[in-house]
């Protein structure tokens, strides 16, 4: 099992931060302009979506660049805190097991995103860590962009 933790200050507040970490918007600015993953029509946040815990919202296809399908995941909360984080655990195509927990912690001034991966890749276990780790570096990076980084 492969475990990952990044963690980025923003300027942002706790529920300015919820709103980006949990919006279509978001999320495919942070994957872009590697991957792009699905979701349904009329969808804009997670919140939107009828959240039970452990029961897939939807499948979401995954592309490379925007236009090559790569992968898929069973888009999967277990858990859902407004202002707080999610803890996802979908399965995937390409992993024999997926945890994405993002954490939000309110600081004096703006926030902490927390994201800690524990994942087991089906195959190319050291090429996919790497492009996990190269992946969420990238997320992080959009993440204090968009967010603004917060002042020391």
């Amino acid at each position: 099992m492969n475990r990952f933790e990044i963690s980025s200050t923003v300027a942002a507040s706790p529920l300015q931060a919820w709103h980006w970490i949990t919006s279509v918007q978001g999320i495919g600015a942070e994957l872009s302009p590697f991957l792009r993953m699905s979701s349904p029509k009329g969808i804009e946040a997670l919140p939107d979506l009828q959240f039970v815990p452990g029961k897939p919202l939807f499948r979401s296809i995954i592309y490379l660049f925007g236009v090559l399908p790569v992968d898929y995941s069973n888009l999967t909360l277990l858990e859902l805190k407004p202002g707080v984080g999610f803890i996802e655990q979908s399965p995937m195509g390409s992993m024999k097991h997926w945890r994405h927990e993002r954490i939000i912690r309110p600081l004096p001034v703006g926030c902490e995103v927390t994201d800690v991966l524990i994942f087991q890749p089906r195959f190319a276990s050291a090429l996919s860590s790497w492009i996990v780790k190269k992946l969420f570096t990238h997320r992080h990076a959009v993440l204090r962009s968009r967010l603004g980084a917060a002042r020391a």
